[in-house]
C-alpha cells in the first residue's frame, strides 16, 4: 500500500514525526524561521494528500483550485483565517485547527504582556543595559498597578476565560463583551457581562481576544479607542486585524490612551522602524502567545492526529 505524503510548511523535529514514519510519506520544507515560498508549496500540494502548515501559509482559492489529492489540511493554530473555508468545502479538504492545547500558554502570554506594559518592564530593563541608571527617584519608571484594577475581556472563549482566572487571582474586577453571554462562566470567575462600549469605558485593561472575522475586523479602531481611560492599556494577543494599527499609533500619540502590549499585528512579520514598535509606550512580541517548547510540540501532535485520523477513516479530533 503507498503511504498518502504529508506535506508540512516548516521545519520540525524528527522525533515528533517518528511515530508515524509507517503510516505517512513526510515531505518537509526544510527551514525552521523562513516559511516555505509560495511557489514551492504550489508544486508541493499537487503531489501531496495532506498538509500540516502555519498561520503564514495562505490557502486561498487559487491555491485550493491547483491542489491534486489533498484531503486534508492540519493548521497549527486555533484560528483559520489564513484559509480560504468555502473553497475547502467545495473542493472537500477537511480542516483541522489546534484549540485546547495552547490555551493555558497562550493566558499566560496574555497576563504577562499586560504585567510587562503596565510596570513598564521593558523600558526599565533596557534603562539599565543603556547605563542610564545614575539615580534612583520616587517616581522612576513608574508605571500602572495591575491588582484591583478593572480588566475587560474582548472575546470570552477558551482563552478568555483563562485570562479571567489569573485576573480572578490579582483581585481584578473583571468585565467581558461576547458574541453570547456566559452565565456559568460569570459565576465561576464573578465576570460582568456589559456591552462593548461599557466595557472600553470602564476597564484599565482592554484585552483583545476574538478571532479575526469580518465583524471583528479593525474592531479597535479610532472611536473605540477614544472611549477608552486615557490611563488605559490596550492588549492584543489575538489577531492584528482587530485592530486598525493607524488609529492605534494615532490614540497613543496623542495620549488618549496610556500604553499597549501587542503579540499581533496587521501584516507580519513588522520591522523595527513599523510606527508602532517606535514607541517607547509601546511593547511589541513577534506572535509567540503559544511559544512555549511543550505547548509547540503539543500543537504538532494534535495536528499529526488530525492527519492520522482522517485517513484511517475516523473523524478527526479538532475538525474546524
Amino acid at each position: 500500500m503507498v503511504k498518502p505524503i504529508i506535506y508540512i510548511t516548516r521545519k520540525i523535529p524528527e522525533n515528533l514525526l517518528k511515530p508515524y514514519e509507517n503510516t505517512f510519506n513526510f515531505r518537509m520544507w526544510n527551514e525552521t524561521s523562513k516559511p516555505v515560498p509560495r511557489k514551492v508549496l504550489m508544486e508541493e500540494s499537487k503531489q501531496a494528500d495532506g498538509l500540516l502548515c502555519l498561520l503564514t501559509e495562505t490557502i486561498d482559492k487559487e491555491f485550493l483550485e491547483n491542489t491534486g489529492e489533498l484531503k486534508v489540511i492540519a493548521n497549527m493554530a486555533v484560528g483559520y483565517d489564513n484559509i480560504d473555508m468555502e473553497s475547502a468545502k467545495n473542493k472537500g479538504v477537511i480542516v483541522t485547527n489546534t484549540p485546547d492545547v495552547l490555551t493555558e500558554t497562550t493566558a499566560d502570554l496574555t497576563f504577562a504582556l499586560l504585567m510587562a506594559t503596565a510596570r513598564r518592564i521593558v523600558e526599565a530593563n533596557l534603562y539599565i543595559k543603556q547605563d542610564d541608571w545614575k539615580h534612583w527617584s520616587p517616581f522612576l519608571l513608574a508605571g500602572n498597578d495591575v491588582h484591583h484594577k478593572t480588566i475587560g475581556i474582548v472575546g470570552m472563549g477558551r482563552i478568555g476565560e483563562a485570562v479571567a482566572k489569573r485576573a480572578k487571582g490579582f483581585g481584578m474586577s473583571i468585565l467581558y463583551y461576547n458574541r453570547s453571554r456566559k452565565i456559568e462562566t460569570e459565576k465561576k470567575l464573578g465576570a460582568t457581562y456589559v456591552n462593548f462600549d461599557e466595557l472600553l469605558e470602564q476597564s484599565d485593561y482592554v484585552t483583545s481576544l476574538v478571532p479575526l472575522t469580518e465583524e471583528t475586523k479593525h474592531l479597535f479602531n479610532e472611536n473605540a479607542f477614544k472611549k477608552m481611560k486615557s490611563s488605559g492599556i490596550f492588549i492584543n494577543v489575538s489577531r492584528g486585524g482587530t485592530m486598525d494599527e493607524e488609529a492605534l499609533y494615532n490614540a497613543l500619540q496623542a495620549q488618549e490612551i496610556k500604553a499597549a502590549g501587542l503579540d499581533v499585528f496587521e501584516e507580519e512579520p513588522i520591522r523595527s522602524n513599523h510606527p508602532l514598535a517606535t514607541l517607547d509606550n509601546v511593547i511589541c512580541l513577534p506572535h509567540i502567545g503559544s511559544a512555549s517548547v511543550a505547548t509547540r510540540s503539543e500543537m504538532i501532535q494534535l495536528c499529526l492526529e488530525n492527519l492520522d485520523a482522517v485517513y484511517k477513516g475516523k473523524k478527526p479530533l479538532t475538525q474546524v
